[in-house]
């Protein structure tokens, strides 16, 4: 997959790309058309966070093309680099595009409970009468059973796989099984549950605001109370110390004559 120096931004430990939503469609369809497995990721102030704490999965994000997801990576970004990210590529919204992009997909659901995944392909096959959704597994299989589901993903011979697992389990298995399943895996995060119905997306007005992750609050205050509250301060904590060392390492660079 083409990756572009020019376009990556590092938020904390993370690389992401820099891209308008129609150049990270193409980016996408250009791995889709590839012969060789690629990843796919969002960051927002969740995944850096769990980099920061979590050297495994830092390293395992090295292998995959992150895109940008929410509020908080688009302040880093302004802090950081002195401009907000092209476009707010939220997982939940690219990969419907993604899909009314493409045609004649053979896609693969990997993720959440049994009802729920199953309840988001009859979804997805309505929705995208174009492509075939060729097989589903819910998310909760053992060690031991790993090796049951792969060979599932690879007679069902997908193009595109959407594991939604959260993070950072869905990039740790998608990272360890690059070459066992050959195709364009994509960690989707809660894109099953919005799918089938599971989860309520926030209004659409709420969602121009940019603030889905704080009716995300409202609705599950006990479940994201830490990520949301602690975390983001804990990200934006993180982003001034980055910045702290901009202007250090600034300063300390030899002016010219």
């Amino acid at each position: 997959m083409h990756r572009s120096a020019f376009n990556a931004r590092r938020i904390g430990s993370v690389t992401v790309e820099a891209r308008s939503r129609e150049s990270a469609i193409q980016l996408v369809r250009d791995a889709l058309e590839s012969p060789r497995p690629n990843l796919i990721s969002f960051c927002n102030a969740h995944t850096v966070n769990l980099a920061a704490s979590d050297p495994d999965f830092a390293n395992f994000l090295k292998a995959f093309v992150i895109f940008n997801d929410g509020l908080g990576v688009d302040i880093a970004s302004r802090i950081l680099y002195g401009e907000p990210f092209p476009a707010n590529l939220v997982g939940t919204d690219f990969v419907p595009e993604l899909l009314n992009a493409t045609c004649g997909l053979r896609v693969f659901l990997l993720g959440s409970a049994t009802p729920v995944v199953e309840e988001a392909r009859r979804v997805l096959r309505e929705r995208h009468p174009e492509h075939r959704f060729v097989g589903t597994h819910h998310g909760f299989f053992t060690e031991d059973e790993e090796s049951a589901v792969i060979a599932k993903i690879r007679s069902a011979a997908p193009d595109l796989i959407l594991v939604g697992m959260g993070q950072p389990k869905q990039e740790k298995w998608s990272a360890r099984n690059l070459h066992d399943v050959p195709a364009v895996t994509m960690c989707v995060g809660a894109f099953l549950e919005f799918s089938a119905g599971s989860f309520r997306r926030a209004p659409s007005w709420v969602r121009a605001a940019r603030l889905e992750w704080a009716y995300r609050l409202a609705l599950e205050p006990r479940r994201l109370a830490t990520r949301y509250l602690v975390g983001n301060a804990t990200f934006m904590a993180r982003v001034f110390r980055d910045r702290a060392k901009q202007m250090r390492s600034f300063r300390r660079k030899p002016r010219k004559c």
